[in-house]
């Protein structure tokens, strides 16, 4: 029995062998690999062609120029051009590009759309916030910020009653709006807001010298006088700002003179210790 299942697999072996190395058939797979092995070449050819693999150019940048000089420089490069945001911006022209993307002097493929951010001509019109709850200055003027607005302090006046920055009065092209903000106020964004604040009456303290200090240090200094640190200004040395060193203070340090509480102080900073300090 176990031989007769011997010749008959044996058999069946030796007749596979015979088909597939008759002429006709290794003929046959040979002409379906190379079909196929064609096939894929010039599919990778195709791609390659059709995605412009490997070649990339470079985006001019077109920040400052007018829409249409951009859109003239765009198309002599092979890009095409879309606005896709406008913004007002106080000094800035109409139809000047603010921002694009992709970013200037990036690479990218021939024919990519630049998306530009230009600026329009008329601002937009803003509501101001509500100062029921909301007499701080410090609180209101952010939230004018984020509208686009302005805000400065003209003046300041000792009141016992209000804790100091309380809002006093605000005033809008010289004419007092304080009641009006109460019914929904609203200005052109960009516009300069002027408020009247209340300060701590009668309360200095003397101006701390904080040259030659580290900006860690020099703002615990101001801290514990009662002041507030104002603008820091990093020149192009500064790599650390906790380490750097105060070279500059305004207002200067003055053995006499003396600053009202919660007042600031500018700090001007440099990474190496300046000279004439120890």
């Amino acid at each position: 029995m176990i031989q007769k299942i011997w010749l008959f697999l044996r058999r069946i072996g030796f007749e596979v062998y015979c088909f597939l190395t008759a002429p006709y058939v290794v003929k046959s797979c040979l002409s379906l690999i190379a079909v196929m092995g064609g096939f894929v070449l010039l599919t990778f050819w195709w791609l390659k062609c059709y995605t412009q693999h490997g070649e990339s150019v470079q985006v001019p940048n077109f920040v400052g120029m007018g829409f249409r000089e951009a859109m003239v420089k765009a198309h002599a490069r092979g890009f095409e051009v879309v606005v896709n945001d406008s913004v007002y911006v106080l000094g800035k022209p109409p139809g000047v590009v603010l921002l694009q993307n992709p970013k200037p002097e990036s690479r990218v493929k021939e024919g990519r759309t630049i998306y530009l951010t230009v600026a329009k001509r008329n601002p937009d019109i803003v509501r101001l916030p509500s100062l029921v709850g909301n007499d701080d200055y410090d609180l209101y003027s952010r939230k004018c910020l984020r509208l686009g607005l302005k805000p400065r302090v003209i003046a300041r006046i000792a009141d016992p009653k209000l804790a100091p920055n309380t809002i006093v009065d605000v005033l809008f092209r010289g004419d007092t709006i304080t009641q009006a903000i109460r019914y929904g106020f609203e200005v052109e964004m960009g516009s300069e807001i002027d408020f009247i604040v209340s300060e701590q009456v009668a309360l200095v303290v003397e101006i701390p010298d904080c040259v030659c200090l580290t900006y860690d240090a020099a703002r615990f200094l101001i801290s514990s006088s009662s002041l507030n640190v104002g603008a820091v200004i990093n020149d192009g040395t500064v790599t650390d700002q906790l380490s750097a060193y105060v070279w500059r203070q305004s207002p200067p340090y003055d053995p006499n003179g003396t600053m009202r509480v919660g007042e600031q102080i500018d700090l001007y900073l440099t990474q190496e210790l300046p000279a004439g300090c120890r």
